[in-house]
């Protein structure tokens, strides 16, 4: 088990799937984990199951504001964070036959959640790091959209995650001389909420059947990956994309 000692992780989305995965993970390494989702009983009701060392907020991510508010009171909370990790997301569909002006909203939400908001965040995690004596990490949930591309109906998606992978190698290569080190995290199909539509529709066999592995990955496997680089162990590996997808995608 990788050890997190100490260490406080402000994780959001984390009443869902993977963010919930990670924040066991974080308690279980001996960390402390400030908690944010918009449900704020689901969170609530995360942070009671995980005791003293969990601590939850709730924002609304589609407003800056509220964005850059959760980040001061997280701060707040103990004083410094030491680990970022951008996992909010949402997943909407944006037909290209709708009308124009319901496609565009589409848009702009997805584009607000999915790569202002952990904008904004990394911004001001990037201004608190610089004045932190160890510096901090930032891990930034991708996709394996933002390389293969995705359905017809998710452009914003797909068109969002590769944002995201661009923001994160750059303060990767512009800001790790303040002591941020910067990762982004690129899951496929991943055993959550996030795919109900497809596995509803679709199958989460049919996911399975991509993959070299003959299986989809669980909110565990990709929480795992996210815990090593919230420990600092990994540097000097700042800057890359971890691909997490059973290589159903391999770049």
């Amino acid at each position: 088990m990788t050890r997190l000692d100490d260490r406080i992780v402000l994780i959001t989305g984390a009443a869902g799937g993977i963010g919930s995965a990670v924040a066991r993970s974080v308690i279980a390494g001996g960390g402390r984990a400030i908690l944010h989702d918009v449900n704020a009983d689901a969170v609530r009701a995360l942070t009671e199951e995980l005791g003293d060392s969990a601590t939850s907020l709730t924002a609304n991510l589609a407003d800056a504001n509220e964005t850059a508010q959760l980040w001061s009171d997280a701060v707040g909370i103990h004083g410094r964070i030491d680990a970022l990790v951008n996992n909010a997301g949402i997943y909407p569909p944006a037909p290209l036959d709708a009308p124009l002006d319901d496609w565009i909203k589409t848009w702009d939400i997805s584009l607000a959640v999915n790569l202002k908001a952990p904008a904004i965040l990394c911004r001001e995690a990037v201004s608190t790091y610089s004045t932190q004596d160890t510096g901090g990490v930032i891990i930034n949930l991708a996709s394996r959209a933002a390389f293969r591309g995705e359905d017809p109906e998710y452009w914003h998606y797909a068109a969002a995650k590769a944002g995201v992978v661009a923001m994160t190698r750059t303060i990767a290569r512009q800001n790790g001389r303040q002591g941020v080190t910067a990762f982004a995290i690129a899951p496929g199909y991943v055993d959550t909420s996030l795919n109900k539509v497809f596995a509803e529709s679709v199958g989460v066999q049919a996911a399975a059947e991509q993959t070299g592995l003959g299986e989809v990955a669980q909110p565990q496997d990709v929480a795992n990956v996210i815990a090593f680089l919230a420990s600092g162990l990994a540097k000097h590996a700042t800057g890359t994309t971890i691909d997490i997808n059973g290589a159903s995608y391999v770049r």
